[in-house]
């Protein structure tokens, strides 16, 4: 039986307009309020059409040591230019970014993971430093 992780696609974000792109700022400060902004066409732009376009993004803590990682947030991107007159009729799109706001106090890895509706389940990852 294969597991969820096996389906997972990865690869360098600057050759790959589906990897999740995790951007913190240069300082951070344990405790204190962490800006984290996660996009998914950083470097070549994701198309956000009717037809293929990125679903969500969700974004996950494991802190170092940790034994499980802790969901901290989702974004869903529920318009593609679809309207009433049909498919790309319209311009109102969601873009693939989100921000997330939280309060960690431990270093850890950020992962974040998302779905496109024609090529699956992608992740990208991100390490906290103190």
């Amino acid at each position: 039986m294969t597991k969820l992780g096996d389906h997972i696609k990865t690869a360098d974000f600057k050759n790959e307009k589906h990897v999740p792109v995790i951007e913190l700022p240069s300082v951070v400060k344990p405790g204190e309020p962490l800006q984290i902004t996660v996009s998914v066409g950083k470097e070549i732009p994701h198309p956000n059409t009717t037809e293929h376009f990125i679903a969500w993004i969700e974004l996950y803590y494991l802190p170092e040591g940790g034994k499980f990682a802790y969901h901290l947030g989702r974004a869903d991107f529920l318009a593609h230019g679809a309207s009433t007159e049909g498919p790309n009729t319209i311009t109102c799109n969601t873009e693939p970014q989100a921000v997330f706001k939280v309060k960690l106090d431990l270093p850890g890895e950020l992962i974040a993971t998302s779905w496109c509706n024609i090529h699956g389940l992608w992740e990208g990852s991100a390490e906290l430093k103190f």
